[in-house]
């Protein structure tokens, strides 16, 4: 499985590099300049290749080897056609429990251009390499005591912080090893599909909502941008000294097991994008 996730992150990279650059403004905030002369890659179709497929009248989509892995997708508001790849939904490692170290012990490893995702609140503030983003995608965290979660798609070239914090639930992410793409959503560029542990639903942050299962409909939550930027090594060893640096190259044996919500009508009725 290894020899397959290698090619899959270098075929992402190189898609994001023909589609996106990314130049840094006088704030030195990155930011994202498009070029639309270079043609779209072709990438795995899922529904050609079966992973679409029904058990007992549900509709399901292949989640893993395991059968329990499967997500019930009858009530989706997507598109069979759409979606893309279909690798498994542990196989990148989205951390549950991330490990930081300071600046100073990874300083020598970055140059100052290298592109992070900064978080703060209060005197709490955590710093994601892109690089290591690519590779993890999701990093479940806490920032001064709020559950939230640092995300990058390589192929959207989205980055973004979000909180994961709903009332007095709390929810997990992870990825679903699918990418789904829209024509009229984010110039039509395919972005990942995460899932949460506590209820199994699918959400596709290019559109910031959920969409299948019990959350369907429930808003994908963005921080504040007052909370986060999406910025440079040297900007933060300038600006946070103090901040605190995910640790690169972090892996983890997956969950067999979690804790399911069996009542999550209180999500649905505050967090719903229509409620």
């Amino acid at each position: 499985m290894r020899k397959f996730i290698i090619p899959l992150i270098l075929l992402s990279i190189l898609s994001c590099k023909n589609q996106n650059a990314k130049t840094i403004d006088q704030n030195n905030t990155a930011v994202s300049t498009k070029t639309d002369t270079i043609k779209k890659p072709q990438r795995p179709s899922a529904y050609n290749n079966g992973k679409f497929f029904e058990v007992n009248g549900r509709k399901m989509l292949y989640g893993g080897k395991d059968s329990i892995q499967n997500f019930d997708i009858t009530n989706y508001d997507l598109k069979d056609k759409q979606f893309h790849y279909g690798i498994g939904r542990e196989v990148f490692p989205a951390l549950l429990q991330p490990k930081f170290t300071n600046i100073e012990a990874v300083d020598s490893l970055w140059n100052d251009d290298d592109r992070f995702i900064l978080a703060y609140s209060g005197d709490d503030v955590k710093a994601y390499s892109v690089k290591d983003l690519t590779r993890h995608e999701v990093v479940n965290d806490v920032l001064n005591g709020e559950p939230i979660m640092a995300v990058y798609c390589v192929l959207a070239d989205l980055g973004a912080i979000y909180d994961r914090q709903y009332g007095d639930k709390e929810l997990t992410f992870a990825l679903s090893g699918y990418t789904y793409y829209d024509n009229d959503v984010w110039d039509g560029l395919d972005g990942f599909v995460l899932w949460d542990r506590e209820t199994e639903s699918l959400w596709w942050p290019l559109i910031d909502r959920a969409v299948s299962g019990d959350l369907k409909g429930v808003e994908l939550l963005e921080k504040d941008k007052a909370n986060w930027k999406d910025t440079t090594w040297k900007y933060i060893k300038d600006n946070y000294p103090n901040a605190k640096i995910l640790i690169s190259e972090q892996d983890y044996e997956r969950p067999k097991t979690w804790q399911k919500l069996d009542d999550v009508s209180d999500i649905v009725k505050n967090f719903s994008i229509n409620h």
